[in-house]
């Protein structure tokens, strides 16, 4: 996908946001089960892949362990502890996920969870680890950069942008269907998602039978609609105005502004 087909403008963040980092650590039960979702449904596939990668663990493990870290960063209210204004989510889960792969070495077997949290057990029914490791074979990595603090933030960060970017063209594939606009999907799949550098408009209109114009309009709301929802998802998993802008820079090369 090409930035440069995503202008800036009208995205700024939301004054009255809804923020995982908030409901999570609130004390209603609905909204932290919600926030819960929306930060395993982010960070899952990065956390899988950056455990496969960094402590080079089986698919069975790292699929254990991914789930392991999410439960555990509710029993010890990981959350609570987060500075925005000192690093990012992301960086801190990260970090977080070393502790934790550690922690579970060292104790030699997996820990019994339950008490007050069992009925905010997460959800991993949906987690498509196969699809995950499949992705994760397809990475290339240099084995001499592995251990670089630097190597595995940047690989963190770019599994990062892939699900966050993944999960907004699900949302947008089913607004789509929701309004009807499937033709402006399909466009927007063929031309931004498959990667063909020669396709044009013009055979993308002979492709489907419409006007060079149709597709022009197509194309910009669907692009319109995929930086709305990404942006709107961002937001989410962002604690403050600051981060969310360095995250938007990150995933998008410019400020949502």
């Amino acid at each position: 996908m090409d930035h440069d087909e995503f202008t800036a403008g009208g995205g700024s963040f939301p004054a009255t946001r809804w923020s995982v980092i908030t409901a999570v650590c609130g004390d209603d039960g609905a909204e932290r089960k919600r926030a819960l979702d929306t930060l395993c449904e982010a960070y899952w596939k990065p956390v899988y892949k950056y455990v496969r990668l960094r402590w080079n663990r089986t698919t069975a493990d790292a699929q254990d362990l991914t789930q392991g870290f999410f439960a555990e960063m509710l029993e010890r209210e990981l959350l609570d502890r987060f500075d925005a204004s000192k690093s990012r989510l992301r960086t801190y889960l990260r970090l977080c996920v070393d502790s934790f792969v550690m922690n579970e070495e060292k104790a030699a077997r997996r820990q019994k969870r339950g008490g007050e949290i069992q009925h905010l057990a997460l959800d991993f029914a949906g987690a498509d680890f196969a699809s995950a490791e499949a992705e994760f074979a397809g990475t290339t990595i240099d084995a001499a950069t592995i251990a670089s603090p630097e190597s595995l933030e940047e690989f963190f960060e770019k599994e990062w942008v892939r699900s966050l970017f993944a999960l907004a063209v699900e949302d947008l594939h089913e607004l789509c269907a929701k309004q009807e606009r499937d033709r402006a999907f399909q466009l927007f799949e063929a031309y931004d998602l498959e990667g063909d550098d020669k396709l044009s408009y013009a055979q993308l209109a002979r492709q489907f039978g419409i006007a060079v114009t149709e597709v022009t309009n197509s194309l910009a709301w669907a692009r319109r609609e995929f930086r709305r929802i990404a942006l709107e998802r961002l937001s989410e998993i962002c604690g403050s105005d600051d981060e969310f802008q360095r995250e938007a820079r990150t995933a998008f090369g410019w400020d949502a502004r």
